[in-house]
């Protein structure tokens, strides 16, 4: 799972994305100072580990994961080859979702490609060329699908498809937010297109207009009605706030944000929303050895999620014994759970719920 954020040179894109990680990513004022993309893997915030951890006195615990991606700032023309151009686009590719970063802060130390803070203009750039990029890709499709139309007849609908989104695409809107059934997400998968991919706009304010409060801001309004308007979210967020709490210890950080008035980290608010906006839930094993979380897709049978462990737990899948985490910790323990009759054995076609505790039985 693989997150990549995106935006204008000098906009805060890596002093996030070295926020989010601890990973030390280059950052300097200048465009193009990240040329191949930094990775950086996080934890999933997920208080329930350490409860189940607090109980079972694990080995270790590891929580859910994900990869980010600190990608080369775009700029106009990047469709066309200008800045890094094709490779900045073939980055934004190969992941999942978009965090897009905003600048939405004024700073007389700190350039700006245009020379004007304007998010809604920033927008329009970044967006209008992942739409070109797109448009280009559509154009070569229906290209191809007309030579072959005259000997594959089922490819009409395909094509149909594609100008109904490439007519979308023209109008400036992102592919993702033409409505589109089963059949039609099918066709535009299979292009992986860039404006289809999920988006959230990560709204990056000093801290000093962080602290004062963002919802009247001018700049943060604009960013909401344009999300609105493509199906995408909005996370204010100070990213050099985020960086100088984020070496912090977990007591330390709360007390510091407990000082501001501010309930959590925007980074674990933000590392959330991605994982929600992939449709992505948690399952937990535990024992003496591990205490995990595992990350599966919303709708996951029991043994489809049994092979993320091992692929020899969905070959030989037998049953799973599943309790609810609230319910396992209101019991105390597992033992106390299957004595009141809490623990169900589920079979094949048990989907999967968010916070579910598993054992698995399988026999190969």
């Amino acid at each position: 799972m693989k997150l990549g954020i995106v935006g204008l040179p000098n906009v805060g894109k890596s002093t996030l994305f070295n926020a989010i990680t601890n990973a030390g990513a280059q950052c300097a004022n200048y465009a193009f100072c990240t040329i191949e993309p930094n990775v950086g893997v996080v934890a999933v915030p997920d208080a329930r580990l350490d409860v189940l951890t607090a109980m079972y006195k694990p080995k270790k615990t590891t929580g859910a994961v994900i990869e980010f991606l600190d990608i080369a700032g775009l700029v106009k023309g990047a469709s066309r080859g200008e800045g890094l151009g094709n490779k900045f686009l073939s980055h934004i590719r190969e992941v999942d979702a978009i965090i897009h970063v905003v600048r939405c802060f004024d700073s007389a130390d700190i350039m700006h490609v245009s020379g004007e803070i304007n998010p809604a203009s920033d927008i329009e750039t970044v967006n209008l060329e992942l739409i070109f990029a797109d448009l280009e890709m559509i154009d070569k499709r229906i290209g191809k699908d007309s030579k072959a139309l005259k000997g594959d007849k089922s490819l009409a609908a395909e094509i149909e498809v594609l100008q109904r989104v490439k007519a979308a695409l023209e109008r400036g809107e992102p592919a993702r937010a033409a409505a589109a059934g089963p059949e039609e997400k099918a066709v535009l998968d299979s292009l992986a297109l860039l404006t289809t991919k999920p988006v959230i706009y990560a709204c990056n304010f000093s801290e000093e207009d962080f602290a004062a409060g963002i919802a009247g801001n001018s700049r943060y309004l604009a960013v909401c009605e344009i999300a609105k308007a493509q199906g995408a979210e909005v996370l204010p967020i100070c990213a050099e706030l985020e960086a100088q709490i984020a070496p912090l210890e977990k007591e330390e950080k709360e007390l510091f944000l407990a000082e501001l008035g501010v309930e959590q980290g925007g980074l674990d608010i933000l590392i959330r929303e991605s994982y929600r906006l992939l449709g992505l839930i948690s399952f937990l094993t535990v024992g003496p050895d591990e205490v995990r979380a595992w990350t599966v897709k919303q709708g996951t049978k029991a043994p489809q999620a049994a092979g993320k462990i091992h692929t020899d737990f969905k070959r030989g899948f037998i049953r799973a014994e599943v309790i609810g985490y609230d319910e396992l910790v209101a019991a105390g323990s597992m033992a106390a759970a299957k004595e009141k009759g809490l623990v169900r054995s589920e079979g094949k076609e048990y989907v999967m719920r968010d916070g579910d505790v598993v054992l698995f039985r399988f026999n190969v």
